[in-house]
């Protein structure tokens, strides 16, 4: 593997800070001008590339933060946030609703962020759009192409043609 030069090695520990090339690059004393041009350069060169990949190993294991980590972790946020606790007056006392029933509340906001997370880690939560390329009529194509576009509960949801 080719060894990186002073600035190479800078930008990939610039590249750590916040995995935003460009900055990395400016930091790394590369000019800003033509940042958002060298940053990705050096992202597609695999010398550079490993030496990130060595990088963050390191750190995860210095840390020791693992996808496990992470992921059990969300599950013990969302299992905190779901759990209903009292509403309590100020004398320290349940509140009742007009039918005398107890009031209790939980963390929706936190335990749907948390959610939304796990459910992103495991593909349920895509943007997927599928498109139907046809012709007229949705016979064989001809001169002018038509697009459905079909979310995925199978309804149409625009067309587009060629303008031809």
């Amino acid at each position: 593997m080719p060894k990186l030069t002073d600035k190479q090695t800078t930008f990939v520990r610039e590249y750590l800070v916040d995995l935003n090339a460009t900055q990395a690059a400016i930091r790394a004393g590369y000019s800003e001008r033509t940042a958002s041009r060298i940053g990705p350069q050096l992202l597609g060169k695999n010398c550079v590339r490993e030496a990130i990949e060595k990088a963050q190993a390191k750190r995860a294991q210095r840390v020791e933060v693992t996808q496990d980590y992470v992921l059990s972790n969300l599950v013990e946020v969302v299992e905190r946030t779901m759990q209903r606790a009292p509403v309590l007056d100020r004398k320290g006392e349940q509140v009742t609703d007009e039918e005398g029933r107890a009031v209790w509340t939980f963390d929706a906001k936190n335990a749907n962020r948390a959610l939304e997370l796990l459910g992103k880690h495991l593909g349920i939560f895509t943007d997927k759009i599928r498109a139907e390329v046809s012709g007229p009529d949705g016979g064989p194509m001809a001169s002018e192409i038509v697009v459905r576009f079909v979310e995925p509960d199978g309804e149409q949801s625009g067309e587009a043609g060629d303008g031809r």
